[in-house]
């Protein structure tokens, strides 16, 4: 495997930056230490340092030679709210990655042209690639396209994942509440029970997508959070659901919009009480573009082989913000081979941890497409 020898040779620190960042894990848009840690970092290597952009993000910029070509590379900070706060998804395994290669690109500068190490709070629920998008990121830091990288359980260290067209799903957070009158659980029949209605309206959901999404194209509506009542005598006056759907056509979020308010009506008519529906913070599907997917193709194929990039992944139902910066700006987004998932421990498992060992693989990655994106041959 022909990694870059120089990003190997730091290893141990990129380890470190991560270990730290893995210990101190902080919450969306409350990572404080880590872009502290990241912005020092980045200026101890020489490379000018942005701060502010969707509260505590973080750009570094680096040029080189004359060129005026500039693309943006991004990796997330935050952790999850699992066993109390958690880097249950690797993102201190990407800010290390980025970290590295922005060390090597400083120390070597064999590319011409500007790029840009994007970090970004806030991926997890909380839209913070919208927030930077809206706070003028490409406006500040004008790019051709724009990569971002995710490490992938499943797929075997020193592979590549990558496919053209929607590779992450959309998700469209969803709460509906049914609301009736409150009685006493021995007398139901004073009131109405909107518990008796939310159970109804759970199985009615699941109909959705069997009934009104092409059997081709990918789509889930899940319901994953039901609140009603607080004690064992008392039918409550309201109940409230909570879910996600996902697809990965955009025009799939109007199909299942309004089918969750039908379904919701019918069956809140049907049990006389009422439903409110509201969303949550949607994100698009992430949708690569073709030449910067082939340019990551190429620059994936220098550093593992052609056999260990794999273009024919299937597209996850899984959801990532960085959608927003795809929208913005033509990019690609790839997953990295973190490893098989053994006794079904994948990310956002409270025994999830990431690999170690793909750190120098996922550097030495960024690095090879700033040196081949910045060239003239490259056209996007």
């Amino acid at each position: 495997m022909p990694l870059i020898q120089r990003i190997v040779d730091f290893h141990a620190d990129m380890k470190a930056w991560r270990q730290d960042i893995h210990t101190h894990p902080e919450l969306a848009f409350r990572e404080y230490r880590t872009s502290e840690l990241v912005s020092r970092t980045l200026a101890g290597f020489g490379i000018e340092v942005h701060r502010g952009l969707a509260g505590t993000g973080v750009v570094g910029t680096l040029r080189a030679g004359r060129g005026r070509r500039a693309i943006g590379l991004r990796a997330d900070m935050d952790a999850l709210p699992i066993r109390g706060i958690m880097h249950a998804c690797g993102h201190d395994g990407h800010t290390a990655m980025l970290l590295g290669a922005a060390r090597y690109l400083a120390e070597t500068k064999h590319f011409d042209g500007v790029v840009h190490f994007i970090f970004q709070p806030a991926e997890e629920n909380e839209c913070g690639g919208q927030r930077m998008v809206e706070d003028g990121l490409f406006e500040q830091f004008p790019v051709e396209a724009v990569y971002g990288m995710h490490n992938w359980p499943g797929l075997p260290v020193g592979e590549f994942g990558v496919w053209v067209g929607p590779i992450m799903a959309a998700d469209d957070k969803f709460e509906i509440t049914l609301t009736g009158r409150g009685a006493h659980a021995a007398m139901p029949h004073l009131g109405d029970d909107p518990i008796v209605a939310a159970a109804a309206l759970v199985g009615g959901i699941q109909t959705i997508v069997s009934r009104n999404v092409d059997p081709q194209d990918g789509a889930v509506v899940s319901i994953t959070h039901i609140q009603g009542g607080n004690t064992w005598n008392i039918v409550p006056e309201q109940v409230v659901l909570r879910g996600t759907c996902r697809y990965l056509r955009p025009g799939l979020r109007t199909v299942l919009r309004d089918a969750i308010r039908r379904v919701s009506d019918g069956v809140a008519a049907a049990y006389g009480v009422t439903s409110g529906i509201s969303h949550y913070k949607p994100i698009p599907p992430a949708v690569n573009a073709e030449a910067p997917t082939e340019q990551a193709i190429r620059a994936a194929a220098a550093v593992v082989g052609e056999a260990h990039v794999r273009r024919d992944v299937v597209p996850s139902m899984g959801c990532e913000d960085f959608a927003f910066m795809l929208a913005a700006r033509p990019g690609c987004y790839v997953w990295i081979g973190n490893g098989p998932i053994v006794d079904g421990v994948g990310l956002h498992s409270s025994r999830y941890a990431f690999n170690d060992d793909i750190l120098p693989i996922g550097a030495s990655y960024w690095a090879t497409l700033v040196e081949t994106s910045t060239s003239d041959t490259c056209r996007y």
